[in-house]
């Protein structure tokens, strides 16, 4: 019994979520199991079986289905009554001034119900004009999931229910609908075929969206929205060899359809003082803030003693009086902003006097070292971004075998945003990134296999009574107060899960960046990658054969002959973890992503005691959560795995799959329309990696059927499956073959098509030239179309079911360019912007504008126009209210901080 109960410990934390209906689940399992002391010769063996075979799935799905229902409409009525009070948490993308008119979404009503109608005529499209294609993707992606399982109930339900009820196999409850409870084996071709059927659909599916996403893609990289920008005609080649590291070498290389290029230089010097030198701008903001806000106190408190206000500064010369002589007059000396110089023990000087003279030191010294880099005097590394003319010139480069060596000039890259480059990579030789990519990828498949390890160390302190009765040497923990154990045993392991769960994320993204990824969009493919491995890995088969193993262990150990029948019999048992799953991810991860309550505290709390200058108020107001495509993608994709996997074996999970897919792609649908933003952009390849794992599932199910066939000794199930198998491997390598290519390059055959297309709209379009210069084009408004000014559909509208069946037909390139964003915004550089573009931010970075806030007694203008003399300081936009509290210009969101977003 000990040791039953101390290996339950170990595995019932192996899932991150479920976790109580699990232990519940299994802790009855094992309490049976003991209680009837199954025995080799033990009569009551069988009848022990009997009671195993009964398991009360009903009543434990509805003991986790009631609870979390009552969860979900908690969240859900606080969400509504919340929305109308919080809009900056839950309407920010409607009215944030930090976002372009264009990037806004249209205003919900404000009533606690009548915003549904809206919100509902919103199309998806919405998303991919205005915020991103990874976001459009990823609601795509979760209808398609719910789609599919939709598709997948009433394939298997009208068949396999029948076949399943009426099996004999004496189960009882949910255990009576799923395949361990068919005893004949004539039934499982029935199966098979339903097998075939279906897993075919989901290859027709995978097939169809991968069309969908090709002609997509292609729309959208040669619209003129994405083609006219820097980073689509950009390409970076990394591993360059010393002797290419030259300019007049390149400009041979690529003749006259090189426009620009930019040298990676070491800039581990700049780097190191314009972090300095912003360090410490940052810190003379503070103290200026921090001495303004003071004597403004000082003021009030001295006015509402009686005393008398001299009023604001009327002439310049009085502000250029000797430095701090306003502040002065209501701070004296000793209260004046300090700091040591070390920690403790190091010199306390004056900070804002400390920082100017800092400031004088560094900025003269910064400029000077970046005019040296953009002269190409620095240290050079190898790597290059080589800017054409022309989108289809950087294509050619991108496509051509650039240099005769191996791994040289490789691998290269295109479409990279400036703000995405991850510059301590670009430093990576080909031998390096080789070693790194073999370390990287080998630590992460330990860490994904041992991952078990400290998940069943947290779960064993959950019940640190077992473990004392195990190990006797740890009888001193009994002696410790109740209170302190009941928080060993019941809050730690809660704690500690929730910090592994979160930490990795953070290793898995360090160690694509540890790999040699160049960007943060490279991170987040990679990251994709290796997450959806340990979703599959640990979250899903561990999970679902310790469910499997720990139900049939007892009876496995007395008699080890038995074991095939009984973990085919126990198997299919599994899925009731799963429908219990589905309905808690369903449930709570909608309700809960529509509340944001902790995003809501977090900006409550932290804004009220952290948010001391101006800047960090704009910052907090203005910056809106993101969405990590790498860790979003892979957690919905493995629910998809899982509905897809026990299609067959249990096809009530479909049921609850396409409830729960449907609820998250709603909460996912409000939050980026109205909520988050993106920060990265994969170019929608997070789609098509996704779509690829999806197939999972269905490898997998047909892994696992051929399993139990072979178990249940049925060769002619066995036999078609194995075919099946054969047949979808060839279609998928083929389906990959033929796709590959267009998921990374751009065809020629559409450039000139797509340069005739845009001719002929301009010139059908030249009465609203006008309204297009302007920059909010009519088909951007709240109700417009987007395929105003393009001429008629290609295609006559199909019925749906033509629509579904040709997707090369009726989602074809022609058809989507009229989804893709137009006149979205006017695509031009200024000539800094460009010269700097594809410089390291140290060599491009200015120094930075300052921001205080103004106060009545003038010692803000003083402020700033002695500051100003070192570092550019402005007052504008900030001030204090009648209480002495600090704000800043709401209204238009445009502080003298704010900086146009540049579409690079």
């Amino acid at each position: 019994m000990d040791t039953l109960d101390a290996f339950n410990s170990a595995i019932q934390r192996r899932s991150p979520s479920g976790l109580t209906l699990r232990h519940v689940i299994e802790r009855r399992a094992f309490a049976f199991c003991a209680k009837t002391n199954v025995a080799g010769d033990n009569p009551d063996a069988g009848s022990a079986q009997d009671a195993e075979s009964n398991n009360p799935s009903l009543s434990a799905f509805l003991s986790t289905l009631v609870p979390t229902v009552l969860v979900a409409l908690a969240f859900v009525t606080l969400f509504l009554l919340l929305r109308r009070k919080f809009k900056r948490n839950y309407e920010p993308r409607t009215f944030l001034g930090s976002l372009r008119p264009q990037e806004r979404t249209p205003s919900l009503p404000n009533g606690l119900f009548n915003w549904f109608g809206t919100f509902s005529k919103v199309p998806d499209s919405f998303v991919l004009n205005h915020q991103s294609l990874d976001g459009f993707l990823l609601l795509r992606y979760l209808k398609v999931a719910s789609a599919t399982c939709l598709v997948g109930c009433c394939i298997t339900w009208p068949v396999l229910f029948p076949i399943n009820i009426t099996g004999k196999g004496g189960q009882k409850e949910l255990d009576l609908l799923s395949f361990g409870n068919v005893v004949d084996k004539n039934r499982y071709y029935a199966h098979v075929f339903i097998a075939w059927i279906f897993f075919g659909f989901v290859f027709y599916m995978v097939a169809r969206e991968s069309i969908y996403y090709v002609n997509l893609r292609q729309a959208y990289l040669l619209s003129p929205l994405y083609a006219n920008r820097m980073s689509s005609r950009t390409v970076l080649f990394t591993s360059v060899p010393k002797t290419y590291l030259d300019e007049g070498i390149l400009r041979r290389m690529f003749g006259r359809q090189l426009k620009n290029l930019w040298i990676a230089n070491d800039c581990e010097e700049i780097e190191g003082l314009v972090e300095e030198r912003d360090t410490v701008a940052m810190k003379l903001e503070t103290a200026e803030t921090k001495l303004i806000k003071l004597a403004n106190t000082n003021r009030i408190k001295q006015m509402k003693k009686g005393g008398q206000f001299s009023g604001p500064l009327d002439t310049a010369a009085e502000a250029n009086q000797e430095s701090g002589s306003v502040a002065a007059k209501w701070v004296p000396i000793k209260k004046r902003p300090t700091h040591r110089l070390k920690p403790i023990i190091g010199k306390k000087v004056d900070t804002i006097n400390w920082c100017r003279s800092e400031l004088e030191r560094l900025i003269p010294k910064i400029d000077a070292l970046q005019e040296t880099h953009r002269a190409g005097n620095g240290t050079f590394i190898p790597s290059v971004f080589v800017e054409f003319h022309h989108q289809s010139d950087a294509q050619s480069a991108f496509q051509s075998l650039s240099h005769h060596h191996a791994l040289h000039m490789a691998p290269r890259f295109i479409g990279i945003n400036p703000d995405e480059v991850i510059w301590q990579n670009l430093k990576i030789n080909w031998a390096s990134r080789v070693i790194r990519n073999i370390l990287t990828t080998s630590f992460v498949i330990l860490l994904i296999v041992f991952w078990s390890i400290p998940v069943g160390f947290v779960g064993i302190l959950s019940n640190i009574n077992s473990l004392i009765e195990l190990a006797s040497w740890l009888a001193w923990l009994r002696d410790i107060p109740d209170v302190i154990f009941g928080l060993v045993q019941g809050l730690l392991p809660s704690i500690l899960l929730a910090v592994l769960m979160a930490l990795l994320p953070i290793i898995l993204r360090s160690m694509a960046k540890l790999a040699g990824a160049p960007s943060l969009s490279a991170v987040e493919l990679r990251t994709q990658s290796s997450y959806f491995f340990f979703q599959v890995v640990q979250v899903f088969l561990i999970t679902t054969l310790t469910s499997a193993a720990s139900a049939s262990v007892t009876s496995i150990l007395c008699k080890p002959g038995d074991a095939p029948n009984l973990l085919a019999t126990n198997l299919p048992k599994a899925s009731n973890f799963y429908i219990s799953y589905f309905v808690l991810q369903g449930l709570t991860i909608s309700s809960g992503a529509l509340l944001g309550i902790a995003g809501l505290v977090l900006f409550k709390l932290l804004g009220k005691f952290l948010d001391t200058t101006p800047r960090k108020m704009y910052n907090r107001w203005s910056t809106l959560s993101a969405l990590g495509w790498g860790t979003v993608f892979p957690v919905y994709t493995n629910l998809t795995v899982i509905a897809i996997t026990y299609s067959i074996i249990a096809p009530l999970v479909l049921g609850f799959a396409t409830i729960g897919l449907y609820l998250i792609y709603l909460a996912y649908r409000y939050n980026l329309l109205f909520v988050v933003n993106s920060k990265v952009d994969t170019k929608g390849l997070v789609y098509p990696r996704a779509l690829q794992q999806t197939t999972t599932g269905a490898y997998l199910a047909i892994i696992c059927l051929i399993g139990l066939f072979g178990i249940k000794q049925a060769p002619g199930p066995v036999v078609l499956m194995v075919v099946f198998l054969i047949f979808v491997i060839l279609f998928h390598v083929s389906l990959n073959s033929a796709l590959g290519p267009l998921l990374k390059f751009l065809p020629k055959s559409l450039e000139a098509e797509e340069e005739s297309l845009l001719a002929s709209e301009e010139s059908s379009s030249a009465p609203n030239s006008m309204e297009k210069s302007n920059g909010l084009a009519a088909h951007h408004s709240a109700g417009a179309s987007p395929t105003k000014d393009l001429g008629p559909a290609p295609h006559k509208k199909p019925n749906f079911i033509t629509k579904f069946l040709r997707p090369d037909l009726y989602t074809d390139y022609h058809t989507l360019r009229r989804l893709v964003p137009r006149g979205f915004a006017d695509i031009s550089y200024d000539p800094v912007v460009e010269r700097d573009a594809y410089y390291h931010p140290s060599i491009s970075s200015p120094t930075p504008l300052l921001w205080v806030p103004r106060d009545v007694g003038g010692v803000s203008m003083q402020e700033c126009r002695h500051s100003g003399k070192i570092i550019p300081m402005t007052d504008e936009g900030a001030g204090f209210d009648e209480k002495g509290k600090l704000v800043w210009d709401q209204e238009t969101s445009r502080p003298p901080i704010w900086q146009e977003k540049i579409y690079y």
